[in-house]
Parts: C-alpha cells; structure tokens; sequence
C-alpha cells in the first residue's frame, strides 16, 4: 500500500511538471541499488547478518557492476535522460 501511495504521488508530480532534480536523483539511485541482483550494491547496504557491506559492496569493488548509490554519482547527462524517457520538461 505504502508502495502504491508513493507511484501515485510520484505520477502525480511528474505530470503536474513538479519533480525536482534532487527526486530524479534520488530514483537514479534507488533504481540503480534496486536493480542491482546482490545483496550488497553500496557501501551502506547491508548484510543479512546485519551489518554494512562497506568495502565489499559492489560499488566498492572495480569491473563488474557499478551500481550508482550517492548523488554525487549521478551526471547532469543521466537527469537529462530520466527526464527524456519520463516526458518530464526539461
């Protein structure tokens, strides 16, 4: 339900035209940990022991997955191109 709520807040906002880049960067990054297929995609992710990933996480760890977990990950190229495929003005 709470899933469900935040889709139609988050629908409502991009057809009104109100979504902001800090949004956008925010579900560049739940997105990216989200596809991620580990269970440890960034550093504060954590384990099922319950502890951080830290330098095991794949964020941390060269080649292979990269997934995008602080905002400062994220370029002005990638908004561009959320905002592109989700119709939002740029």
């Amino acid at each position: 339900m709470k899933y469900l709520l935040t889709l139609l807040l988050f629908s409502s906002a991009v057809l009104a035209g109100e979504i902001t880049n800090e949004q956008i960067i925010q579900n560049i990054i739940k997105n990216s940990i989200a596809s991620y297929p580990g269970n440890c995609p960034c550093p504060f992710s954590i384990t099922a022991s319950g502890n951080k990933c830290g330098k095991r996480s794949a964020y941390s760890k060269p080649g292979g997955y990269a997934p995008i977990c602080y905002p400062e990950n994220v370029t002005p190229a990638m908004i561009s191109s959320y905002k592109h495929k989700h119709g939002i003005r740029q």
